[in-house]
């Protein structure tokens, strides 16, 4: 493999990577941001409460 190969496989390497992290951070602040509207919402303790 030439060192020009080299450089675009890692170059396609750290895109790939950069990318996967960015959608598990997005995941991750999903899922933070969807339980504190779940604790500042009043609403969704009554809904539990009425369906019990």
């Amino acid at each position: 493999m030439s060192l020009h190969w080299m450089h675009v496989t890692a170059s396609y390497g750290l895109v790939v990577g950069s990318f996967l992290i960015l959608g598990l951070a997005t995941i991750f602040r999903h899922a933070a941001a969807k339980r504190r509207l779940a604790q500042l919402d009043p609403r969704a303790h009554r809904r539990a409460q009425d369906t019990a």
